[in-house]
């Protein structure tokens, strides 16, 4: 009997040991550990992703180039808009029978186009005259009529001068500077078919007339 209890004591001491070997086996594991965890670093935590407001950009689209316009063939043919300029021909004849003619042209349809425009004006004056009670709106028409009046006035001037040049074309003088007698050129009797004198010559009239002023 006494030595089972012997053994029996040895045997529980034994047990013991070993759960005291464990117990302290798992403490220095954990003590381990939290040497480990104090000596790493820590680790930094990944910053947030903050999503961008991405604004749509709108590509311009580049202008369309404009084609360039092209030539006017009236860029030269004076104050009538529908005859085409003189095609001049090498070594021809300055103011020949083509040249006369294209010239009458010009002047005869330029006439014609300020005639329906003086008779257009009498028409409208007719029609528009009245007597107004208010003296605001009869002062309005009276300084329209006169500014019409006015415009007219030059206009007949300008038919006078257009009947000399026409003359000037029957007596074979036409195209040729009064003051020098040298020939005016076709391009500057387009831009201005009732010329009577060359470029040099206005250009020292016009001086003159500053001077004199």
């Amino acid at each position: 009997m006494a030595a089972k209890k012997k053994a029996a004591k040895t045997k529980t001491k034994a047990k013991k040991k070993a759960v005291a070997k464990k117990a302290v086996a798992k403490k220095k594991t954990a003590a381990k550990k939290k040497v480990a965890a104090k000596k790493a670093p820590a680790k930094k935590a990944a910053p947030k992703k903050v999503a961008r407001k991405t604004r749509a950009v709108k590509k311009k689209t580049p202008a369309r180039a404009r084609k360039p316009a092209p030539p006017s063939t009236a860029a030269h043919a004076g104050p009538v808009p529908g005859i085409a300029p003189y095609d001049e021909k090498k070594g021809e004849e300055y103011m020949n029978e083509e040249q006369s003619q294209h010239f009458r042209d010009i002047l005869l349809a330029w006439k014609r186009e300020l005639m329906e425009e003086v008779d257009r004006t009498v028409h409208h004056m007719q029609d528009e005259a009245a007597n107004f009670p208010d003296p605001n709106d009869r002062a309005t028409q009276e300084s329209e009529f006169s500014m019409e009046l006015r415009a007219r006035d030059r206009e007949r001037k300008l038919i006078k001068k257009i009947d000399e040049s026409l003359m000037d074309l029957d007596n074979n003088e036409y195209g040729y500077c009064e003051a020098c007698g040298i020939e005016i050129g076709i391009r500057r009797l387009e831009a201005r078919p009732t010329a009577t004198l060359c470029i040099d010559c206005k250009t020292l009239d016009e001086i003159r007339e500053k001077q004199m002023s």
